[in-house]
């Protein structure tokens, strides 16, 4: 039995979290429920899951559901609570499955406590990728990638020596408007764009894949990961979402996984690793499969891929800037503030006039992402 946390439950990876804590009752207790707003939803997973502790960050929230639930769980609300919640004791595994920058302090806060980590949160890495790792081995746990991407990467390098990798092949679908010039996105609106043709996910992520800028943090968070060059790391197009990613051996062998497009496989395996356990997931029928693709990314129109390289390959704090912009403009254009690719236009600017800080603090990079977002922000009035 597996004691586990789920920060970020009421979203789209901590739901089918608990679909998989559903399916295998016997393998897993959820001691901790974490959510940002959700009051209904998570007073929900309260009654059906019976935690220790459920949290609501948003204080608002936390007090309408007290008003509500009587039960035996216990409540706490706010930030601070959220992020305690992190490192209860009697927990093995915490889900971090929370949104953006606001991972990264709950994630070390798990780290220090001496959890192992199902890592959904890929801005953790993205803007503090050496400080996470480093933490991770000091305290001798294990960070398990839950990115069906990732998690596929991690599988096809299961029992290979390091200095055998030449490269990493990580996939991408090209999101809704693959094959677009950048004339044919001027007028995309919201509703396109969260139009994605194979993955159901949350707005955010959605937005994201749309510009590449999703694939940029996935390349930025497989540097920490497998602690590769930024040359070893290549995307490859592949809109089927078949093929999870590859990894390329200095032989000149590939070796891939493959997969249906349900996000609860690589949560099952992350949860269970290093064993394999029976799902009801379906299964690919080859058979009825009538193509796979591969196709080089377009930079050129979907400037977030190449705007990563660049951040990663700077190193320092620019990966955190190059987050904190995106997250702006994102939550911009949700907002209809912007257009689509005002995105790009935000995040380079941001970048272009905001100061690298080299080996950073993590107190130095809650600063720099404040000053990003200031910055950012302050470009939206254009």
């Amino acid at each position: 039995m597996k004691n586990i946390a789920v920060l970020g439950s009421t979203g789209s990876i901590g739901t089918q979290t608990l679909d998989v804590v559903r399916s295998h009752p016997e393998l897993f207790r959820v001691r901790v429920l974490a959510a940002n707003s959700n009051d209904e939803l998570l007073e929900a997973q309260i009654r059906e899951f019976c935690p220790d502790l459920a949290v609501l960050a948003d204080e608002s929230a936390w007090k309408r559901l007290s008003a509500r639930y009587s039960g035996p769980v216990k409540l706490a609300g706010g930030r601070q609570a959220f992020i305690d919640a992190a490192a209860v004791d009697g927990v093995d595994t915490v889900v971090t499955a929370m949104m953006g920058f606001a991972g990264l302090e709950p994630t070390m806060k798990a780290l220090d406590a001496g959890k192992n980590i199902a890592l959904a949160n890929k801005e953790t890495l993205v803007v503090a990728g050496e400080l996470v790792m480093k933490r991770a081995r000091e305290q001798r746990v294990a960070i398990l990638p839950v990115d069906s991407e990732h998690c596929a990467l991690f599988q096809c390098l299961q029992g290979e020596k390091k200095d055998t990798v030449e490269k990493l092949l990580l996939t991408c679908s090209g999101g809704p408007f693959r094959g677009k010039s950048r004339e044919e996105l001027a007028g995309a609106t919201v509703a396109q764009v969260l139009d994605h043709p194979t993955w159901t996910m949350g707005k955010k992520i959605t937005v994201d894949s749309a510009t590449l800028v999703n694939k940029g943090l996935e390349v930025i968070e497989a540097k920490w990961l497998y602690d590769v060059r930024y040359d070893q790391i290549q995307v490859v197009v592949h809109p089927q979402s078949i093929v999870h990613s590859m990894v390329q051996f200095r032989d000149g062998a590939v070796m891939a996984q493959l997969g249906s497009t349900d996000m609860r496989l690589p949560i099952q395996y992350a949860l269970t690793y290093p064993e394999r356990t029976v799902s009801g997931f379906e299964r690919l029928d080859f058979w009825k499969m009538k193509s796979l693709t591969f196709e080089k990314p377009d930079t050129d129109t979907f400037r977030g891929l190449a705007f990563a390289y660049e951040a990663g390959q700077m190193g320092g704090s620019m990966p955190c800037v190059f987050n904190a912009a995106n997250e702006v403009a994102v939550g911009a254009f949700l907002q209809e503030k912007i257009r689509f690719l005002d995105i790009y236009d935000i995040i380079e600017e941001t970048m272009m006039k905001t100061e690298c800080v080299l080996s950073p603090t993590l107190d130095e990079l809650f600063e720099e992402d404040s000053r990003a977002r200031r910055f950012a922000a302050s470009l939206l009035a254009r």
